[in-house]
């Protein structure tokens, strides 16, 4: 059986809105069920609303997959914990650490999550209105990364943090819908990937030998 998505914030159950309960009720459904399986009536039988009520907080099956989108960024970076990233001068072990712990705790506390963001992405490649939706949620994400590099002295701190993104995105896609789903790093062993990766973008070259010695 797989894990529910919880209901309001944090899993705050009775704390929610009725816009929350429905946008986590959705995003449950589209990990559990898929794309088909979300539908205004599906959402209110699962969240215990009287018939009607998803279609009142969203008019049109656009608009409810757009409430998902905004909340599952809410959820995402309440999980991932973006304003607890360490600060420019800590180091790239720091980083590697928040990272890791990061990714660890939503590969596994929050699979289904990760489930439901690659449902709604694979969706907004055929809907150009999510598209835009989509993108201007990740954008809240990507720009404490590029903030993040250039404090740490990257030459290039856009590219780096979609290196980073791309690294961590590809990562969680495997473990949670491909072929290491049953088989999460430890927390360790992502530690040493994103130390090595972080190592690699943020470590200048060594200088090219000169030319040998003319005899």
């Amino acid at each position: 059986m797989t894990r529910p998505i919880a209901s309001g914030p944090s899993g705050a159950g009775p704390a929610a809105t009725r816009a929350e309960l429905i946008a986590d009720t959705a995003l449950r459904l589209l990990a559990e069920r898929g794309m088909r399986g979300l539908t205004h009536r599906a959402v209110d039988e699962v969240a215990g609303l009287p018939q009607g009520s998803t279609s009142n907080g969203a008019r049109t099956r656009l608009a409810l997959l757009e409430l998902a989108v905004r909340r599952l960024a809410e959820r995402e970076a309440e999980v991932l914990g973006m304003t607890g990233l360490p600060g420019p001068g800590s180091g790239l072990a720091a980083f590697a650490d928040a990272f890791a712990l990061a990714v660890h705790r939503y590969l596994t506390g929050h699979r289904q999550l990760v489930v439901a963001r690659y449902e709604l992405a694979l969706e907004a490649t055929r809907r150009p209105e999510l598209r835009a939706v989509y993108d201007a949620a990740g954008g809240r994400m990507r720009a404490p990364l590029i903030a993040l590099m250039a404090g740490a002295g990257s030459a290039a701190p856009e590219r780096h943090a979609l290196s980073l993104i791309a690294w961590a995105d590809g990562l969680m896609f495997t473990c949670a819908a491909g072929s290491y789903h049953d088989a999460v790093p430890s927390r360790e062993d992502l530690r040493t990937g994103f130390g090595e990766l972080l190592h690699g973008m943020l470590t200048p070259p060594e200088p090219a030998p000169g030319p040998p010695p003319t005899p």
